[in-house]
């Protein structure tokens, strides 16, 4: 085969290229960042995703010596913060924390103005925190083999509460019904405060929900606790059984997960600096000893540990809203 002088040159043109705008990506990352970031936190004040959010702002703002702005983006579970961190230039100024339910569990609920997967580079799982399942006092119930039992003596009598479709109380509750046969009515709220007010208040019966937000009720004896919806124990209540073990229910895990991701097409270089700056904050013991004080799991990892496990809870979301027949409303 004749290959041409001018196709020689050409290709070592290209190559010289490359090799250049590595260079300059690999220079703008050690130099990061030279200006403010905005950090876009897909949830409310004072939410255990805003609170993690701040400190993560305050450590990264110390080491870069340049202020991190947290952003708040409230709405549907994460949607809207991902929809306007997805429009933003991908150099590394504007990143999200997303949450599992616009990551993972909103395309199979609705149409979504963005992918979570093409539109985003993952940089790190900031942290798990499981639900804790209550009952109120007045259910004449002790443990989850008799609520189980329970529900099954009286189809439809019990109630619980969830913040909205596809959300981890809402899922959870539909992962209970759907491994044990449990007949139970959804009560939809839109107030999470509101939503725990009325189990304590004797409103309905079940709640699934976050174990850093229950667990003063529980302390108070206002709920009774029957499990944890982590795959192990949690060290603020280490006498309440994992659902699964309460339950005999092999494989019964559910999380609310919290990631930080970028625009896709943010450069690898600033990607895995960005990692190791942020895994190393969660490794600071006031953070991880926060993220442990509400019962959750501290993350970690590298972008392709988030990535799969965003594809995971994507495929196992999917199949439980499919065959439930769940739809957004």
């Amino acid at each position: 085969m004749n290959i041409r002088p001018f196709s020689l040159a050409l290709a070592g043109v290209a190559l010289a290229t490359a090799a250049n705008a590595l260079a300059q990506d690999g220079r703008a990352a050690q130099d990061y960042p030279t200006r403010p970031v905005k950090l876009i936190v897909a949830a409310a004040t004072g939410s255990s995703p805003d609170a993690i959010s701040r400190q993560l702002a305050n450590a990264l703002g110390t080491k870069w010596k340049q202020p991190v702005v947290i952003e708040n983006a409230v709405g549907l579970g994460g949607i809207i913060g991902a929809e306007k961190a997805a429009r933003q230039p991908a150099d590394g100024y504007t990143l999200v924390v997303s949450t599992s339910g616009a990551m993972s569990v909103g395309a199979s609920l609705m149409k979504l103005s963005y992918d979570p997967v093409k539109d985003f580079e993952p940089v790190a799982l900031v942290m798990f925190m499981p639900n804790l399942l209550v009952v109120h006092p007045d259910v004449p119930v002790k443990n989850l083999q008799e609520l189980i039992a329970y529900g099954k003596q009286h189809p439809n009598k019990l109630r619980y509460g969830h913040p909205g479709i596809g959300t981890t109380p809402h899922l959870s509750a539909e992962l209970l019904k759907d491994m044990t046969g449990l007949r139970m009515q959804p009560i939809p709220y839109k107030s999470s405060a509101q939503m725990a007010t009325d189990l304590l208040a004797g409103h309905y019966e079940v709640l699934f929900h976050n174990s850093s937000v229950m667990l003063p009720h529980v302390q108070s004896g206002g709920a009774r606790p029957l499990g944890v919806t982590s795959a192990e124990r949690v060290a603020t209540l280490p006498e309440v059984p994992t659902v699964a073990q309460a339950g005999d229910l092999q494989g019964f895990e559910v999380n609310a997960w919290w990631g930080v991701y970028a625009p896709a097409g943010t450069p690898a270089e600033l990607l895995a600096r960005l990692n190791a700056d942020i895994v190393q904050a969660l490794q600071q013991p006031a953070i991880s000893g926060w993220i442990r004080e509400q019962g959750g799991q501290v993350g970690g990892g590298t972008p392709q540990d988030l990535r799969e496990h965003q594809r995971q809870e994507a495929s196992r979301w999917a199949a439980l809203i499919e065959k439930a027949g769940i739809k957004a409303q």
